[in-house]
């Protein structure tokens, strides 16, 4: 068999979600009323079919958490938002093979009806006052792009809607 990977594990300085510390967090977020966004993008929740589908699958969950209509149909009589829909500014073989930049990612979102802001080197503290507020409310949401490498994980860069 090649080399593959089942189940990497979480690295120590990373928190599960389903561990007691994760639990109590989300249990703090909520009581709190920081964990508003969560809601509706846990609603939405899709895994990626494609290794550099990240960017593609975190916008399809947080496109149709903002309940917004593709206008088009996804399968059946549905419209509904999902990777192979999201087939403007580059075409899916691109992104298949080489994934989206930060900057195509806000082109698909915009063509798609959301409005999307590219933000870099934001300091920390604004960071988590920006995410803060978004967690707060709904309607709003954030997806970050990172390397998996700088927080321990394998591979390499990175989407997910965090907030």
């Amino acid at each position: 068999m090649p080399k593959s990977f089942y189940r990497r594990p979480l690295p120590t300085s990373l928190v599960a979600f389903s561990s007691a510390e994760g639990r109590k967090r989300f249990v703090e977020a909520v009581s709190e009323g920081t964990a508003e966004s969560f809601f509706p993008l846990v609603e939405q929740f899709q895994t990626q079919s494609e290794p550099a589908y990240c960017g593609l699958t975190s916008l399809s969950v947080v496109l149709n958490a903002l309940a917004i209509d593709p206008q088009r149909v996804w399968k059946g009589p549905w419209r509904w938002f999902s990777e192979e829909l999201l087939d403007c500014c580059l075409p899916l073989e691109h992104v298949m093979t080489n994934g989206t930049t930060i900057e195509d990612f806000a082109c698909i979102a915009q063509c798609n009806g959301a409005s999307a802001a590219v933000i870099r080197n934001v300091q920390l503290h604004q960071f988590r006052e920006d995410i803060e507020e978004i967690c707060s409310t709904t309607g709003r949401f954030t997806v970050i792009s990172f390397d998996r490498k700088s927080i321990g994980q394998t591979g390499s860069g990175h989407f997910s809607p965090i907030a």
